[in-house]
């Protein structure tokens, strides 16, 4: 993944079933969808669900399918962007909702559920060296 960060609006013309394809952790239907969550959830609900999408992750035994893989790299960048000088995500297809501060206890979540994404039994990674951005 190249960046984290991707400048831009373009929400209102996106419906659920376009295919997003340009490079960031938003820029897939997947962690597109998870957006959509947060902002529909409640203020107090959002950390429990970032955490939950990094715990699926990291509990994940055997194949790790991409849709879990995607909400995870999706959850590490919102919890990046909440670290000291982290940058925001900015994506057409992120949260539009502000995201809580999270305790610093997910930052290990984060790194631990990245890591599990680009393990060899994980769909995502697979997909990433396909398409060259592995």
């Amino acid at each position: 993944m190249d960046h984290l960060v991707v400048s831009g609006r373009c929400d209102d013309h996106v419906t659920r079933h376009e295919r997003i394809t340009t490079i960031g952790p938003f820029e897939n239907d997947m962690a597109a969808d998870f957006a959509v969550a947060l902002d529909e959830a409640a203020e107090n609900d959002r950390e429990a669900m970032v955490r939950q999408a990094l715990i699926t992750t990291i509990k994940t035994q055997g194949y790790l399918d991409s849709s879990e893989g995607a909400e995870a790299v999706a959850a590490a960048a919102l919890v990046a962007a909440r670290c000291p000088r982290g940058e925001p995500v900015s994506s057409a297809y992120g949260p539009k909702e502000p995201m809580p501060a999270f305790p610093a206890d997910l930052r290990a979540c984060a790194a631990e559920a990245l890591d599990r994404v680009l393990e060899a039994e994980s769909e995502l990674a697979e997909l990433w060296d396909e398409n060259g951005d592995g």
